[in-house]
């Protein structure tokens, strides 16, 4: 794992989800969701597929109906058939102890169960639903994700909260006090699965919130209360680059601070968009930050009065697609090659200085200079392409990885 030197995370305790590990010092872990009808085999199997394919390392699907729990082992069977061993996560609200309880099948095909305190009824027929489901993680050796969220809270437990709030001498803010009681309902959730036998190396928490400033307060404060893995995202994050822009505005602070094991990007797809965008999203903002890589990296200067031809811009696109088109082999053979930095720059002000930097970049020229392009390697220039130069810098590049990362291969 490659950590930048400005992020140390707060080590928790480690979760097993199949194959991955969550917390400890395992890297920070990439999860989505599908939207397909679960009890729709084929289509959910082809969009976990391709979620995975985009790099997905856990898969959370929605199990609410009794059609739902019977395609689960089924949706299971069809992955392994195709090689594809991602972790399964069901997602339950409302009706999870019966589901868990009545289809075994299910709960054992199942890596992991989500649950939401705030959605498993009330008062004494809560703590019996909530009993069920962590009877049946220990009976399966399921860890459990308990996820509150801001939009379906514990009802009591806010009241009680906010009762208490009001006799005291010195109210604090109503805000401050869901925030509170969004932690709290965390916590004693945990303790209770606790008590119920569940190892605190099996629980995970979750306290999503929709708005990015309550997001990275109530985080805070439950990294700051506990020591459980936690698992982050900012739900109904919206559409598009809103949507986008929010999750890493919140994101990125928390990762920042050392907070957060795994991460989803909540993105509300855009009408028959691919569902792997948010994968796409949450891998950026964390190689961003310097803390997991997962595609070599791209610098290109945005354009200016300098560069009024599009040879850098058209440069860069082809750059990218042949760098995401080569990765999935290159993964296997070239151990390190995520690590690549690629700079295609467009004129004179930053072009060579900024090739340099980068493993392999190119300087094209700007508008009034000389028709050549320079490229260096490591620092040093090894060459000056000039005319038509696409497939030759591509060349370049293909040579590079060979160069460099052959010598890794075990």
């Amino acid at each position: 794992m490659t950590i930048s030197s400005l992020i140390r995370r707060r080590l928790r305790t480690a979760v097993r989800v199949g194959a991955v590990t969550i917390g400890g010092t395992a890297p920070i872990a990439v999860q989505s969701m599908t939207n397909t009808d679960t009890a729709d085999v084929s289509a959910t199997v082809d969009q976990i597929a391709a979620l995975v394919r985009a790099g997905s390392e856990l898969v959370r699907i929605t199990v609410n109906t009794r059609q739902a729990a019977r395609a689960v082992p089924a949706i299971r069977e069809a992955l392994d058939q195709r090689n594809l061993s991602v972790p399964l996560i069901g997602d339950f609200h409302f009706n999870g102890h019966r589901l868990l309880k009545d289809y075994p099948e299910c709960a054992q095909a199942l890596a992991k169960y989500r649950i939401n305190p705030g959605n498993l009824g009330s008062e004494e027929k809560r703590d019996r639903q909530f009993a069920t489901c962590i009877e049946v993680a220990c009976r399966w050796g399921r860890p459990v994700r308990i996820g509150v969220n801001g939009g379906s809270l514990n009802a009591a437990l806010l009241a009680r909260l906010m009762d208490e709030n009001a006799r005291a001498k010195r109210p604090r803010d109503a805000r401050e006090i869901f925030r509170e009681a969004v932690v709290c309902s965390a916590l004693e959730s945990a303790a209770r699965a606790e008590s119920l036998g569940l190892g605190r190396d099996r629980i995970v928490l979750s306290c999503k919130m929709s708005q990015v400033q309550e997001l990275i307060q109530v985080y805070r404060k439950l990294a700051n209360a506990c020591e459980y893995a936690l698992h982050l995202g900012l739900t109904e994050a919206g559409m598009g680059t809103q949507g986008i822009v929010a999750s890493t505005a919140a994101l990125a602070i928390l990762l920042q601070e050392g907070i957060g094991d795994t991460i989803r990007v909540s993105l509300t797809p855009e009408p028959g968009a691919a569902r792997w965008k948010e994968v796409q999203v949450a891998q950026e903002i964390l190689q961003s930050l310097g803390i997991r890589h997962f595609l070599p990296q791209v610098t290109a200067c945005p354009g200016c009065g300098r560069t009024t031809s599009d040879a850098f811009q058209r440069l860069a696109q082809a750059v990218q697609q042949h760098l995401a088109a080569q990765m999935p082999r290159w993964r296997q053979q070239f151990p390190g090659v995520e690590n690549l930095r690629v700079a295609v720059m467009g004129c004179v002000v930053n072009g060579p200085g900024e090739s340099k930097q980068a493993h392999l970049g190119i300087s094209l020229p700007g508008t009034g200079e000389q028709p050549a392009a320079p490229v260096y390697a490591d620092g040093k220039k090894i060459a000056t392409l000039r005319g038509n130069i696409t497939q030759a810098f591509l060349q370049l590049v293909d040579d590079y990885v060979q160069r460099r990362y052959g010598s890794q291969k075990d």
